[in-house]
């Protein structure tokens, strides 16, 4: 949690309010391939990529 707190200081801080909608995306992402791993849509996914 403390990254997270650094990570929006750094962006209060520095005005970089552009970068957050990035960010979420590469969440997003991330737990998309994390959770659809073992499934059986995975092949799906990962052609996206």
């Amino acid at each position: 949690m403390e990254f997270l707190r650094d990570l929006w200081a750094f962006m209060k801080e520095r005005k970089k309010f552009w970068l957050l909608p990035i960010i979420i995306v590469l969440l997003l992402l991330g737990i998309l391939i994390v959770f659809t791993s073992g499934s059986a849509i995975a092949p799906f996914i990962y052609t996206l990529f």
